[in-house]
């Protein structure tokens, strides 16, 4: 199985943003509904934004109204536009399906400091 590649973190202050971008297989990406997860040290890994094969989107609380998720399906690429980044949006970044059952990639790594 194909796992998805991640790419578009690093280092950026607070209030910064970031675009992520994830490419996932042709068949896993256009059957089934997308998400942006991120595990931060010492969490468990959760789920920020829902992109669904429609293009609707839902998102956690915590980046509700900073977070804008997208999807072009001509090139099986699913992106994440990060606005207003907090410290505590530090994480490392992984796409997946929603619910979650294809292979993990290897993430991105984003760090909101000053």
């Amino acid at each position: 199985q194909v796992q998805p590649v991640e790419s578009g973190g690093g280092l950026v202050q607070p209030g910064g943003s970031l675009r992520l971008s994830c490419k996932a297989s042709g068949i896993i990406f256009k059957l089934n509904d997308m998400g942006w997860y991120r595990q931060a040290p010492g969490k468990q890994r959760e789920l920020v934004a829902t992109i669904a094969r429609s293009g609707s989107t839902n998102y956690a609380d915590s980046v509700k109204g900073r977070f804008t998720g997208f999807r072009d399906n001509a090139a099986n690429t699913v992106y994440l536009q990060m606005n207003s980044l907090k410290p505590e949006d530090t994480a490392v970044y992984y796409c997946n399906t929603d619910p979650a059952y294809a292979g993990w990639g290897q993430g991105t790594q984003v760090t909101v400091s000053s």
